[in-house]
């Protein structure tokens, strides 16, 4: 990305310059597959330096893929986990010890010790959960239209890769955006063009 495009980012940068002058925060960035959440999150992370988690490195284990758990309504990421190695911690102003998913093998990797720093992102599909979203100072929702969602997602995985999202992730995703009423509940909207 070239730096004069950072300008269209200038409205994120402005809140979070705001939040800083007053100490230490937390931010989330939600929004569908393909939005933009892992490269803001890395801009973000070349400007403040700051401690950036992934979402995805919380999917579900094994044993908790069960019907029951994909029939909830934004039950398709172990937020419990989350909440508890991460959240929870960051809150009280703890060392953080959490395990990443390790998509290949279905497994919990060693955990590893992350000190925060004076800016934390939460980037990822379901960040903006209920049961997580009063752990956040400022949110943002990166909305990115159905055409320009498919572009992307043809462009960067197989065919049959990208059948899986357009068949089950995306479909979860809307279903949850809808129900919990993300959009509206985030402090910040922001239109995907390009």
């Amino acid at each position: 990305m070239k730096p004069n495009k950072y300008i269209e980012f200038s409205p994120i940068f402005l809140e979070i310059d705001k939040l800083l002058k007053n100490g230490s925060a937390v931010i989330a960035i939600e929004g569908g597959s393909a939005s933009g959440k892992t490269t803001l999150s890395q801009i973000l992370l070349k400007i403040y330096d700051c401690t950036v988690f992934h979402m995805d490195d919380f999917f579900l284990r094994p044993e908790q893929r069960t019907p029951e758990r994909f029939a909830e309504v934004g039950g398709n990421v172990d937020r419990e986990r989350f909440l508890k190695e991460v959240l929870i911690p960051l809150s009280k102003n703890e060392p953080i010890y959490y395990s990443k998913f390790d998509c290949s093998t279905f497994t919990l990797m060693p955990p590893v010790k992350v000190i925060a720093k004076k800016l934390t992102i939460i980037e990822g599909a379901y960040s903006m959960h209920p049961d997580l979203a009063d752990y956040y100072d400022f949110s943002v929702f990166l909305d990115i239209s159905p055409e320009l969602q498919k572009q992307r997602i043809l462009k960067r995985n197989s065919p049959e890769f990208a059948e899986r999202f357009f068949k089950e992730w995306i479909p979860m995703e809307q279903i949850y955006f809808s129900k919990m009423k993300v959009k509206e509940r985030c402090t910040l909207l922001k239109q995907v063009y390009q």
